[in-house]
């Protein structure tokens, strides 16, 4: 495996030439050699000098065009300065010591070898000298290079040490692997497994960042079952967990629902899913283990685990600290209508059932088609197959009738107001009966969503209330 590289950019020869004049000796280290390793893109970059970091920072700005602004964190010892090409954080050589309830570290300063040993993992204890002696040479005390050549992430110390003094390093960990489809060094695994019950001091924020950071890996699956297996799902999101497992009576078994949702999961990634479809696809079946009864006659069921997972979802998005407001809403929708184009595939397309599913989905009825062809996961291919043209029939019916009657986030003619307005009513559950009976009848197609239409309809069903009209 070829030595890291660094750009040949002037920024890092300036960052030599001050450090040079202020002695500090300076490395670049940690993520951004990785990634040149690797030949992954990467525009942070993390300077360590062994001296005053936020000094060599403004140094730097003062050689550099145009004088940039540095950014200064003194209670973390840190500086940034942005550059066109890239953006270097400066921080002085540390070590640190952990008191057994935070993992916030007592910082001070120290050499490079007790920088480097404070690192998560070897891959990330690699640098490379920015010093005019030896400019450009590796730095690699803890055989980095060879855990990327075999596809590894181990800790540099004892990991028993390493993940007690900072538990989201046992996220990291599995994040890294994820990301990059390494393998968890066998030791290191068994301190996660060992260790796993330490993340309960580490904020539910720093959690879901990293477990986001897997879901948006290229095969999430992997790392959720890294998770499972050690311990940390069970701790970190009981719910998922709570879908392993099997259940038998006699003949009848379900399907091991953890196993299939990620299934689920690696099948939207495969169609280009962003974050929140890929949340979808991890909670359609959330509720299953909550709605399990068994029937006799027919086996395992899971009767109303859609509308009972979607009443979930608002719980789940606050307990992991996800956004509250249109991404919560469209995962929740489309939990809950998850099984509503399957039904469709299993009848009769009408007219009627596709206008109630556009009606409901709205803009987010490509993303439910999505969900629902990867929801198809049976170990029967022609199965599969069946299923999947049969949904390229539905999709025709969804084009055909959203042409003809535009009822993706359609508003229905007949409003609240019109009907309180035309009987002379106060808000009421007849107001509502009234409105719902009028929308009925525009997604039957018994008549259109236009005013000179619908709005006959509403006296019509107003004087089968026996209500009085008191305005036309």
């Amino acid at each position: 495996m070829n030595k890291p590289q660094l750009p040949d950019l002037p920024l890092f020869h300036t960052i030599a030439e001050a450090a040079g004049e202020l002695d500090y000796p300076a490395y670049v280290i940690g993520g951004y050699v990785r990634d040149l390793v690797l030949a992954r893109p990467s525009k942070d970059v993390d300077v360590v000098c062994v001296g005053d970091g936020i000094q060599l920072a403004q140094a730097v700005g003062r050689k550099l065009p145009g004088r940039p602004r540095v950014t200064v964190f003194k209670n973390f010892g840190t500086a940034m300065l942005p550059t066109p090409e890239i953006e270097v954080e400066f921080v002085g050589a540390r070590k640190e010591s952990y008191r057994a309830e935070s993992r916030k570290p007592e910082v001070e300063a120290g050499t490079l070898e007790e920088d480097l040993a404070r690192r998560d993992f070897t891959i990330n204890a690699l640098g490379i000298s920015l010093n005019p002696a030896d400019f450009g040479a590796l730095v690699d005390r803890y055989d980095g290079m060879g855990d990327i050549q075999r596809k590894t992430i181990r800790t540099p110390l004892d990991p028993d040490i390493t993940f007690s003094d900072d538990p989201l390093r046992m996220l990291r960990a599995i994040r890294f692997a994820t990301q990059l489809d390494f393998d968890i060094e066998p030791d290191t695994y068994d301190a996660i497994a060992r260790n796993k019950d330490r993340i309960k001091i580490v904020s539910q924020e720093r959690i879901t960042t990293e477990l986001n950071k897997i879901i948006l890996a290229e095969k999430p699956s992997y790392g959720f079952k890294l998770l499972f297996q050690c311990g940390l799902l069970q701790l970190i999101f009981p719910k998922m967990a709570q879908l392993q497992g099997v259940e038998r009576v006699g003949q009848h078994a379900h399907k091991d629902n953890f196993y299939h949702t990620l299934q689920v999961l690696d099948n939207v990634v495969a169609t280009g899913a962003d974050l929140w479809l890929r949340w979808a696809a991890i909670l359609h079946d959330i509720a299953k283990p909550a709605t399990k009864r068994y029937d006799k006659r027919v086996g395992w069921t899971f009767h109303g685990h859609e509308d009972k997972g979607a009443r979930w979802v608002p719980q789940i998005f606050a307990d992991l600290k996800l956004p509250l407001g249109e991404e919560m809403r469209m995962v929740q929708k489309l939990v809950r209508l998850h099984l509503r184009p399957i039904a469709l595939v299993k009848e009769i397309v009408t007219d009627s059932a596709v206008r109630r599913l556009l009606f409901e989905a709205g803009d987010d009825i490509d993303r439910l088609m999505q969900l629902c062809r990867a929801d198809i996961t049976s170990k029967d291919h022609q199965r599969v197959a069946r299923y999947l043209r049969n949904f390229d029939v539905v999709e025709e019916k969804l084009k055909e009738v959203e042409e003809k009657d535009h009822l993706r986030n359609f508003k229905p003619v007949i409003t609240g107001e019109i009907i309180m307005e035309t009987f002379g009513l106060k808000p009421s559950r007849e107001v509502g009966e009234l409105k719902e009976a009028v929308l009925e009848a525009i997604l039957d197609g018994r008549v259109r969503n236009e005013y000179d239409e619908a709005f006959p309809l509403l006296l019509e069903l107003g004087e089968k209330k026996g209500l009085a009209v008191v305005k036309l």
